[in-house]
C-alpha cells in the first residue's frame, strides 16, 4: 500500500499540501529555513528519526562492521588477504552494478515501502553470513550484504532526506547521519569485545534479529511522509539553468565526471583502511582491540563535522564547500602511514572523520543543488554505484598489493596523493556549474 492512514493525527505544517493551506513552495522553504534548531528537531522528529534509523541499520553492510570479522572469515575459509579482498571486491562490484538499476526505485516507490523492504532483505543477508558454509557462495553473500546495507538502505535514507527537506537539507542530512555515526562509534569496539565471548556466527544472527525488530518501528515512523507524492512536483527544487536534469543528462555533464575521483577515492581507500585494520594492527605491532579503541574519536569528529557541514550547506550551499572537505584526508592518511604509536593513528582517524562529515552531507546535497530533485533517485543511484564500486576496488587492490609485497604503509601515502588529484580535477568544472546556478537564480 502506497498511501495508508495517518493514525488520526494532523500532519505538521511542513508536511501539509500547499494548495490546501494557501502557502506557496517558496514560503514553505522560507518557513523551513527560519526554524530554530530545537523547533526543527521537534516538528520533524518522525522524519529525521527515519533517516537516522536507516543510516544506523546500513552499518551491517558497511565495511567498518564486516571487517571486524575479516580474520575469522579468512581463517574459516582458508583465504589469504588477497583472496578475501578479491571476494569482497567481486561482491561489492556486483552491488555497484545492481545499484544502477535498483536505485531508481526511490523515484517510483515511497520510502515507507522501499525502506521496510530493503531492511527486511538486509536482515536476511545477515542470516546468510551466519549460515553460509561454502566459499563459492561467499561473493554472493557479500553482494547481498553490501547491496542491501551499504547500497539500498543508505540510498533510501539519503534520498528521503534530500527530497523531504529543501532549505534545511543540510541539517536534515546531518541529523540522519547521526545514526551512521552512532553505529560507527559503538559497533567496532562492542563487537570486537563480543567476539571474545560469543561465537562470531551468532553475532550475525543477532544482527539479523535486530533488523527484523526494527521493521515495525520503521513502518510506524513512515505512516506519513513529509512530501506527499501528489505534491512532490510542486515542491521540487530546481537545479542548474532553473530546470530538472535527468540521469542521462547529468551523466553527459562534465561536473559529474570531474567529481568521480572524489566519489570513488574516499570509499575505495577509506574502505581499504577499515578492511585491513587487522593487518594494519599487526604490522604496527598493536593489539587489535587497542586499535579499534581509537575509532570512536573518528566517529566523534565525524559527528561534529557532520553538524558543521550541515549548517554550512544551508548557509553557503554545497557547491562552495566541495573542494574543502577532502583536505583532511591528505594529512590523515599520511599520519597513518608514518604513525609510530596509536596516538598518531588516533589523530589520523580524527582527520578521516572530519572528511567523513563532508562526504555524508556535501556530496549528498550537491546533486539536488546542481541537478534538481525530480530525478534525484536515479541520479543518486549512479552516484551510489560509483561510490560502491570504489569501495569494491579498494580492498581488492590493496589486498593484492599486500600479497605482491607492496607495504600497506606505502599504499597509505599513495592514497594521500590521490586526494590532492581529486581536489584539483574538480575545480574548473565546479566553477562553471556554480555560474549556471547563479544564472538560474
Amino acid at each position: 500500500m502506497l498511501w495508508g492512514g495517518c493514525g488520526g493525527r494532523s500532519p505538521p505544517l511542513s508536511a501539509r499540501q500547499p494548495t490546501k493551506i494557501g502557502l506557496s513552495p517558496i514560503k514553505i522553504r522560507a518557513h523551513e529555513g527560519r526554524m530554530t534548531a530545537l523547533a526543527f528537531l521537534r516538528n520533524n522528529a518522525p522524519f529525521l528519526a527515519t533517516g537516522a534509523l536507516l543510516s544506523f541499520l546500513s552499518s551491517f553492510g558497511q565495511t567498518f562492521f564486516i571487517s571486524i570479522f575479516g580474520g575469522e572469515i579468512r581463517e574459516g575459509f582458508g583465504l589469504t588477504n588477497g583472496e578475501w579482498g578479491l571476494i569482497y571486491m567481486v561482491g561489492t562490484g556486483l552491488s555497484a552494478l545492481a545499484m544502477i538499476f535498483a536505485g531508481g526505485l526511490a523515484d517510483r516507490f515511497r520510502a515507507r515501502v522501499l525502506g521496510v523492504a530493503v531492511v527486511a532483505l538486509l536482515g536476511l543477508s545477515c542470516l546468510a553470513v551466519a549460515l553460509n558454509p561454502w566459499v563459492a557462495a561467499l561473493p554472493l553473500v557479500i553482494f547481498a550484504l553490501r547491496f542491501t546495507g551499504q547500497g539500498m538502505t543508505s540510498h533510501v535514507a539519503v534520498v528521503a532526506m534530500v527530497r523531504w527537506f529543501v532549505a534545511a537539507r543540510g541539517r536534515a542530512l546531518a541529523v540522519a547521519t547521526m545514526g551512521f555515526m552512532a553505529a560507527e562509534a559503538m559497533m567496532p569496539l562492542t563487537f570486537v569485545w563480543l567476539k571474545q565471548h560469543v561465537e562470531w556466527h551468532l553475532l550475525w544472527v543477532g544482527a539479523a534479529l535486530f533488523c527484523f525488530a526494527c521493521l515495525p518501528i520503521l513502518h510506524r515512523l513512515l505512516r506519513l511522509e513529509r512530501t506527499p507524492q501528489s505534491t512532490a512536483e510542486n515542491t521540487a527544487a530546481l537545479g542548474m539553468n532553473a530546470r530538472h536534469w535527468t540521469r542521462a543528462e547529468a551523466l553527459r555533464h562534465p561536473l559529474f565526471w570531474s567529481l568521480t575521483p572524489a566519489l570513488m577515492f574516499f570509499p575505495a581507500f577509506g574502505t581499504a583502511f577499515w578492511f585491513h585494520q587487522v593487518h594494519f594492527a599487526q604490522i604496527k605491532g598493536w593489539d587489535h582491540l587497542a586499535l579499534v579503541a581509537v575509532f570512536p574519536l573518528g566517529t566523534l569528529s565525524f559527528g561534529l563535522f557532520t553538524v558543521i557541514y550541515g549548517w554550512a550547506i544551508d548557509r553557503f550551499g554545497a557547491a562552495r564547500l566541495l573542494p574543502v572537505y577532502l583536505l583532511p584526508l591528505v594529512l590523515g592518511f599520511s599520519l597513518n602511514a608514518y604513525a609510530p604509536s596509536i596516538g598518531w593513528t588516533a589523530a589520523g582517524v580524527i582527520l578521516m572523520g572530519m572528511a567523513g562529515g563532508g562526504q555524508s552531507t556535501i556530496l549528498n546535497a550537491v546533486w539536488a543543488e546542481f541537478y534538481g530533485t525530480r530525478h534525484l533517485g536515479a541520479i543518486k543511484a549512479a552516484v551510489a554505484s560509483v561510490m560502491v564500486l570504489g569501495s569494491a576496488l579498494g580492498p581488492g587492490l590493496s589486498g593484492w598489493l599486500i600479497d605482491v609485497g607492496v607495504g600497506f604503509e606505502a599504499q597509505l601515502l599513495g592514497y594521500a596523493a590521490s586526494f590532492v588529484f581529486a581536489i584539483l580535477v574538480m575545480l574548473i568544472p565546479l566553477r562553471s556549474a556554480r555560474a549556471a546556478l547563479t544564472v538560474a537564480a
